[in-house]
This record gives C-alpha cells, sequence and structure tokens, in this order.
C-alpha cells in the first residue's frame, strides 16, 4: 500500500464508517487496493491512522453489499464486480427509482422544488470546474432527494448501496462517453417533470437516464474485462421487465 499522504480521508463530515468506505471505493478505483488479493483490518487502520473499530463497521457494510469479503482469520479481499453484477444493479435501480420518481412528482410540495432546483444547480457548478468527485456527490444527493419525497426509505439505503457497489466497479461513464454536463442534462427531465407534477414523465426520465448510465457502464465493464459477450444481450436479460 502507498504512503498515507497518497490518499487522504475522503468527505470531510462524514463518520469513520464512511469515510473507510470512501477509502476503499477511491483506492480500488486508484489501484491501491487490488480485487482478488488479501488485505487486514490492520493495513487499513494504519493506512487510515484510525482505530480498527470503524475499519471493520466499513468493511461489514461493504461485505453486505457484496463488495468485499472476510477470509477467516486471514484478512479480507475485493471481490471483482462483473458486467453482470452491473446489468443487475441496474435492473434493482429501475425497480427501484422510477415508481419512486413518479410517486416523488405526485406529491411535490414547494419545499422539494426548491431542493431539487438548488441540487441542479449545484450539479451544474461542479460540471462545469470538472470536480467529478463533488458532482457525483450532488448526483447521489438527488437521487437520494427524490426516493425520500417518495417515502422510500428502505430503498434509499438500498440504492446508496448499490451506487457504491457500481463504484467499487472502477469505471464511471464520465469523460469517455459522456461529459459531466451530458449527464446533467439527463437529470433535467425528471428534475422538470416532478417539479411540475408530472408523474408518468418523471417515471419515463428516470427510466432513460437509468438506462442509458447502466447500458454503459455495463459496455464499458465487458470492454474492460475482455470479455466476449453481448452488451446488449446481457443487458436485455436482465433487465427485460423494467
Amino acid at each position: 500500500m502507498t504512503s498515507p499522504a497518497s490518499s487522504p480521508l475522503p468527505q470531510r463530515g462524514a463518520t469513520l464508517t464512511e469515510q473507510v468506505m470512501d477509502f476503499v471505493r477511491a483506492a480500488v478505483i486508484s489501484g491501491e487496493l487490488e480485487t482478488g488479493k488479501l488485505y487486514s483490518v490492520y493495513q487499513i487502520a494504519d493506512r487510515l491512522g484510525i482505530s480498527r473499530s470503524p475499519v471493520r463497521d466499513g468493511l461489514l457494510r461493504l461485505e453486505e453489499a457484496g463488495l468485499v469479503e472476510f477470509a477467516r482469520n486471514r484478512g479480507f479481499r475485493i471481490i471483482p464486480t462483473s458486467p453482470y453484477d452491473v446489468a443487475e444493479i441496474f435492473s434493482l435501480r429501475l425497480a427501484l427509482e422510477v415508481p419512486a420518481a413518479s410517486r416523488a412528482a405526485t406529491s411535490c410540495t414547494p419545499e422539494l422544488t426548491e431542493a431539487l432546483v438548488e441540487l441542479e444547480k449545484k450539479m451544474r457548478a461542479a460540471a462545469a470546474a470538472d470536480a467529478e468527485d463533488e458532482f457525483f456527490a450532488f448526483d447521489q444527493e438527488l437521487h437520494d432527494l427524490i426516493l425520500g419525497a417518495a417515502r422510500s426509505n428502505r430503498g434509499r439505503d438500498i440504492v446508496n448501496r448499490l451506487r457504491v457497489a457500481t463504484r467499487l466497479l472502477g469505471v464511471s461513464t464520465a469523460g469517455k462517453q459522456r461529459t459531466l454536463t451530458d449527464i446533467v442534462e439527463e437529470h433535467s427531465p425528471i428534475i422538470e417533470a416532478v417539479k411540475a407534477g408530472q408523474s408518468a414523465k418523471a417515471a419515463t426520465a428516470m427510466r432513460d437516464h437509468l438506462t442509458r448510465t447502466g447500458r454503459l457502464l455495463v459496455a464499458q465493464a465487458i470492454a474492460a474485462q475482455g470479455l466476449d459477450v453481448d452488451p446488449d444481450q446481457l443487458w436485455t436479460d436482465l433487465t427485460q421487465d423494467y
């Protein structure tokens, strides 16, 4: 593992457990932590300069999400996330977030409208500054806000875990198939439909956004792992009901 100076703890204000999870995600993406290789709780604690307790808590949460596995008395390893996992993740997100967008539109309040407008402004500012980490934090906050407005509290927790799983894969469509501004433009129809109380349009816009993102990530994961798999067929097989 690299020196402590190379990867400081992210997201000031997050709990230590959340910071551990963020560190593992960032370290997998950067290559500091390799999939399949054994690491110890002591290594992570020493690396971050914190006690072992929040490290264990963070790793247990990642284990629950299927992202790490523990080897008895040997440590833990990062589980490689396959293109099939990505497609399944998005099939679950489609099942939860499409109806949530519809319900949020049906019961949109002035407070929700104000929060949506503010988040869109923040996303546009982060996109203009090419601040990818900040941008995706606002992106997650937006999806979380819509799920909350739909009173889908369990759904919020599930989707947040699924988003962590996707980021741990180490792939992103930003800067490759589309810019951060392109991603904002995909969110705008969702926001406008929810604000206008147009439930059917909100559901359609959310489905379009998640489908585009999921398809791109599946294709990118297949290419990265050198698999001889048709991305369109894989996507259809696992998301055909949505």
